[in-house]
């Protein structure tokens, strides 16, 4: 991909992708259900054009290939089996599907896996061997999992899925079993440990202060939609979604992973670096 061209359809799309998501709160019914669906598609596109960007459409297809192979198969089981997330089933409100899963869902695994994975390899930028794997896979699938505490209330709230047996939960989170959460954290190491392992990293000598200045550029996209889904999602739901506790959970579990990305990625960028 030429190098403007993709930069201007990444950034195209990480706009979309967060325009999209602001209307949430001022849509209802079908308008709403299609600007859910269409967030999804926008921004796992962006997240796919910026792995594209970084190695070609090649890198895009084995990023989807994985994230989303990996997500659509923990799916598939679990509809079928309860395993891992505990019991549930999808209500049919969510466009086109493949083995009863909706096409939209691994595209959800996709769009979040890929700047989670580019975040855990920032934070651990300074390690080294077996080390440095573990920290970036840990980082990654710790985000990747703290979004489903916006998620889930979000969508089942909904109407999108439900869960037979929603206890126990978190305290102010009703309807999601705690199993699913436990599905989530195992499914995202999964997810993010076969990324780390498939997807090359991009080429650049590491602990060194000119790579780390360099990275920073490299990390606009991923900073972007991690940021807006942290700080946006909990926002969203302290303020117009009027749900309090989930604000309070996934603002706090995500933000441990999240912050210290986002300050160094910020602290890269201010003059002088």
């Amino acid at each position: 991909m030429l190098p403007d061209l993709g930069r201007l359809l990444t950034g195209a799309l990480t706009g979309a992708a967060v325009l999209s998501q602001v209307a949430h709160p001022l849509l209802r019914g079908e308008a709403l259900r299609r600007t859910t669906i269409g967030s999804v598609a926008l921004f796992s596109g962006a997240s796919l054009a910026d792995a594209a960007r970084r190695g070609g459409p090649g890198r895009a297809a084995l990023t989807l290939g994985v994230a989303g192979g990996l997500g659509l198969i923990a799916e598939a089981v679990g509809t079928r089996t309860g395993r891992p997330f505990g019991r549930y089933r999808y209500a049919g409100t969510l466009g086109p599907q493949v083995l009863h899963v909706p096409v939209v869902v691994p595209l959800a695994w996709t769009m979040v896996a890929h700047p989670a994975v580019q975040l855990g390899r920032r934070l651990a930028r300074h390690r080294t061997g077996a080390a440095r794997d573990v920290a970036v896979v840990g980082a990654a699938a710790w985000t990747l999992a703290s979004w489903d505490l916006f998620l889930d209330p979000q969508m089942t709230a909904a109407g999108h899925w439900s869960f037979s047996t929603p206890h126990p939960h978190l305290p102010g989170l009703p309807g999601i079993p705690l199993s699913n959460y436990a599905g989530w954290v195992l499914t995202a190491v999964v997810i993010c440990a076969a990324l780390h392992a498939v997807v090359p990293e991009d080429t650049a000598r590491r602990n060194t202060d000119d790579e780390d200045t360099a990275a920073g550029a490299s990390q606009t996209v991923p900073g972007w939609l991690l940021g807006w889904t942290w700080l946006g999602s909990t926002l969203g739901n302290a303020v117009f979604f009027r749900r309090p506790a989930v604000a309070a959970w996934g603002g706090l579990a995500m933000g441990l992973t999240a912050a210290p990305y986002l300050r160094s990625v910020l602290a890269d960028r201010r003059p002088g670096r």
